[in-house]
């Protein structure tokens, strides 16, 4: 349902609360304390079968004797009594209620208390928030409908906790600081209302300016995935993960299943999302402080200004343990930084300028560093000294910063007593200030990843990869009779087999059944050569002796397969030995073994793997996890996510490995992940790469079992099904297929050559150019949320070409309305494109489930309107003299047939 009556939650006309109370220090007692004094200016009518007043307000005896219907309900009776009275507040018009009582897990009449709540709710379409929760602040109405023991202060900060402990612990710090909140959201249980739809909420609240998350469990995956990446590329979101278990990784069979780990998972799913992950709670105060102030980075450059020379040292070494940058003074700098500071001065980074420092040089320093564009921010630490004053320093910082109000300055104030005044002073002054050096930087760091992430939401990627209909229909083939023959694992050669129809390079692999035909194979390929069992009830050859390399002559193949199989039959005698592989050893001596593969999560469905490969692979746990679908800029992010990327960037004399070709194995695995769900988990190990590319020595493929449930991807793959070739007037042919990230720079082409008059028309006033930000944006969608057609000439390797036109589509969280918006390239008008573009987005949408679909146009574009009147639009009413029209075609289960110009 997404956000679908979420006014009733956020801005509700009158409030209930169904288990009011006198009892001093009671839940429904606390809660209805803290709503009378919340601030909220509209009715709240408590509701108690035993108290004629609560708190000397009215009580009411019941749901049914409430004097009107209230938006939003606070529940808090037993556990028994919550489906009762949900559905009584449902059926007599109640649009969201907080259901704050624990306990509804029990079963009653063959279903869960939670089970019939939803259902008692459900045809209604009542939202609920809960149940088990502290309830739901709103500071913008002054509602406080929960049983926290303080209301925060105003501010801009969202919360969101599956955890009422830990929201009121967030709340009791913040406090302390002085740091407010525009929504605080207790989500407990999570049966209807979950991250993903308080995302969707989140992401165009205008009382919002940053996002926290305490995170446990996700439970939609795709929903949340679509929501958090809308909702941070618009605003700061932090997220929390409690539990780092990989218990769900147990009964992997493959070394990818096993390395997975389901906290990794949620690593690689937070990064794909642009949402910064932070590892403690502690950090996620320090977030909630940095962001309360808006300041924001371009870069990752560090400036430290201290009056400390050892305060300035443990930040450096806070600043290098976690991969950051000291930014470098330049030369007009340090002349400035020396006609102001005395000859002692550190002359470098970090700027000591001694520990007598006063205000007066404090000010004078930081003004000249903030005119430094080799640095991306400051940190400025006070040591607390006899002959310095604190404050007047702090003051001095923020008289200097003034100059430059935009410019990131953070501050470490140390000492107890005497620097808590300054630190609150910065709080107050919307200055970052942190208790320690290593804080500080951490706190940096934290913006240098969250920016980061906002990169690579708009980094523009090389073309992707195309796996032929007829490639993909042979390897499920070879799954097929596989399955068939009984085996859940594909053989090493059947496994490779599929790996080179998915374009992954692998060494030629032949299966033997005998020692005579080992031998024949070996004086076919030469030596050396490797031997492998081949066995569908061994995971890991190696464990058991079934694995021979550097093998030189016929004579020692032969012996090795009678050797290999004494010892299998030895050290696993129940397993079926169906074979052996022989295959030629490649020699790279330079080569780093790698692992890349796949796993399946229970949440999040197929992932990517990438690491360190080799035996150890397990021990070093050095790898990093991404969601399919990949693209040139994801994939080459989990590489230099990995310890083993810093070797693959080369050293003293050994040549860098080129990455492009192990990112291309990545983002086919993706791509096999995606058109083979057939597949539970894959493991290539080693890959082998050096300055040649990559190859793949081994690989293991494990099949789903029949019958278990089939996870799709949490984020929607290119809809490839949609592509389709048109023919419009003249017999023109184009290809019409859903925009790609890698259409950026030709859509920023198409945009070049149209007239000002077309561009002013489509997007609602004068534009002169196309930025990346805007071509990424309009080119990485979410397909869940969006759809956009180009046209491009046909038969084009892979579509690409000239865009002739798009067309776009975007819809509300629940799936109900759209808005649209064509463009057909200036040079390409009068061809009938614009019709046929149209006609495909009406059809798709009307496909989608879309009750209608709507656009703003400008009463002064004759053609557009003309053309939404030949497509069934109907013009909305509209206030005289209003230069735009808002045009509205509704589906409502009749068909819109195609109008042909």
């Amino acid at each position: 349902m997404s956000t679908r009556n979420f006014d009733a939650l956020f801005s509700p006309r009158s409030i209930a609360l169904i288990g009011a109370s006198n009892e001093p220090h009671s839940v429904g007692n606390v809660i209805a304390r803290n709503l009378f004094e919340g601030g909220f200016s509209g009715p709240i009518m408590p509701v108690n079968p035993h108290e004629a007043a609560i708190a000397g307000r009215k009580s009411f005896t019941s749901v049914s004797a409430l004097p009107l219907v209230p938006d939003l309900a606070i529940v808090a009776t037993p556990a028994p009594t919550v489906p009762g009275i949900v559905g009584e507040l449902a059926a007599r018009g109640c649009r969201a209620a907080v259901v704050i009582s624990a306990g509804l897990g029990e079963t009653r009449d063959g279903a869960t208390l939670r089970q019939a709540m939803l259902d008692a709710a459900r045809p209604h379409l009542m939202r609920i928030v809960g149940p088990n929760c502290l309830g739901i602040l709103s500071q913008p109405l002054g509602i406080n409908g929960s049983f926290s023991h303080l209301s925060p202060k105003a501010g801009d900060i969202a919360l969101v906790s599956q955890s009422g402990a830990i929201v009121t612990a967030i709340l009791d710090w913040a406090d302390e600081r002085g740091i407010g909140f525009s929504h605080v959201v207790s989500l407990g249980d999570m049966c209807d209302v979950d991250f993903g739809d308080m995302l969707d909420f989140l992401s165009t609240d205008r009382a919002t300016r940053s996002i926290l998350l305490y995170v446990e469990n996700i439970t939609f995956a795709k929903k949340f995935m679509s929501a958090a990446r809308i909702a941070a590329r618009s605003k700061p979101v932090v997220v929390i993960k409690a539990g780092r278990s990989a218990e769900g990784a147990k009964a992997a069979l493959s070394h990818t299943g096993a390395l997975a780990g389901s906290d990794k998972v949620y690593d690689g799913a937070f990064r794909r999302a642009g949402v910064l992950r932070v590892g403690e709670l502690e950090e996620l105060f320090e977030a909630a402080s940095t962001l309360s102030t808006g300041i924001r980075i371009t870069g990752d450059r560090l400036t430290i200004l201290t009056n400390g020379g050892g305060a300035g040292v443990l930040a450096v070494d806070a600043l290098k343990a976690r991969g950051g940058t000291l930014a470098t003074i330049s030369e007009a700098t340090l002349k400035e930084l020396d006609a102001v500071l005395p000859p002692t001065w550190s002359h470098g980074n970090p700027v000591d300028i001694i520990g007598d420092a006063t205000g007066a040089r404090y000010g004078a320093a930081l003004e000249a560093l903030l005119k430094d564009r080799e640095s991306d921010a400051i940190l400025v630490i006070n040591c607390p000294t006899a002959v310095a004053d604190v404050m007047e320093a702090g003051k001095a910082v923020i008289a200097a910063k003034a100059k430059r109000p935009r410019f990131p300055v953070l501050t470490n104030w140390l000492g107890g007593t005497a620097a808590a005044p300054v630190r609150q002073f910065f709080a107050s002054e919307r200055i970052p200030t942190f208790e320690s050096p290593d804080k500080a930087v951490r706190a940096f760091t934290h913006l240098v990843r969250y920016r980061r992430n906002q990169e690579l939401l708009m980094e523009t990627p090389t073309a992707g990869v195309a796996i032929a209909p007829e490639a993909v229909e042979r390897a499920r083939k070879v799954i097929e009779a596989a399955k068939a023959a009984g085996h859940r694992t594909l053989s090493e050669w059947e496994a490779k087999a599929v790996l080179k129809l998915f374009g992954i390079p692998a060494v030629e692999t032949f299966l033997v059944t005998t020692d005579e035909e080992a031998e024949a194979r070996f004086r076919e390929i030469g030596a050396p050569a490797a031997l492998k069992i081949v066995s569908p009830d061994i995971t890991h050859k190696s464990d058991v002796g079934g694995v021979r390399l550097d093998i030189a002559s016929a004579a020692a193949m032969r012996t090795a397969v009678a050797e290999m199989r004494d010892a299998v039959q030895a050290a696993a005698p129940e397993a079926r030995i169906t074979g052996f592989t022989v295959q030629r050893m490649v020699s790279r001596p330079d080569a780093y073994e790698l692992i890349a593969g796949l796993a399946t999560d229970a949440t999040f469905g197929p992932v990517v793997l990438f690491g360190r490969g080799g035996k150890a692979t397990e021990v070093i746990g050095d790898r990093a996890i991404g969601l399919p679908p990949l693209n040139s800029v994801l994939a080459r992010e989990m590489i230099r996510e990995t310890e083993i990327a810093k070797l693959l960037a080369g050293y003293r004399d050994v040549p860098a490995v080129p990455l492009d070709p192990i990112a291309d194995v990545l983002i086919r695995l993706a791509e096999l992940a995606v058109l083979l769900p057939e597949v539970a988990e894959l493991d290539i190990n080693p890959l082998l790469a050096d300055a040649e590319g990559v190859v793949a020595l081994d690989a293991r493929v494990t099949l789903r079992a029949d019958g278990t449930r089939v996870v799709g991807p949490a984020i929607r793959p290119y809809p490839r099904e949609l592509e389709r070739e048109i023919t419009i007037r003249d017999a023109e042919r184009f290809l019409l297929r859903p925009i790609r990230p890698e259409d950026e720079l030709a859509l920023a082409d198409m945009v070049a050559h149209c007239t000002d008059h077309d561009l002013r028309l489509r997007f609602m006033g004068p534009i002169k150019v196309f930025p990346h930000q805007t071509a990424a944006r309009f080119s990485q969608i979410d397909y869940d949320r969006e759809m956009a057609f180009v046209a491009v000439a046909p038969g084009s390797s892979y579509g690409e070409g000239p865009i002739s036109g798009v067309v776009r589509l975007v819809a509300d969280p629940e799936n109900e309305a759209a808005e649209f918006a064509v463009l057909v390239r200036s040079d390409m008008k009068g061809h009938g494109l614009g019709y046929a573009l149209m006609n495909e987005i009406l059809a798709y949408g009307r496909n989608r489930g879309l009750a209608r679909i709507y656009g703003e146009v400008l009463r002064e574009n004759a053609t557009m309107l003309r053309m939404a009147r030949e497509l069934g639009f109907h013009l909305d009413g509209a206030e005289a003299g209003a230069d735009t029209a808002r045009v509205t075609v509704e589906f409502g289960g009749g068909q819109n047939e195609a109008v042909v110009p």
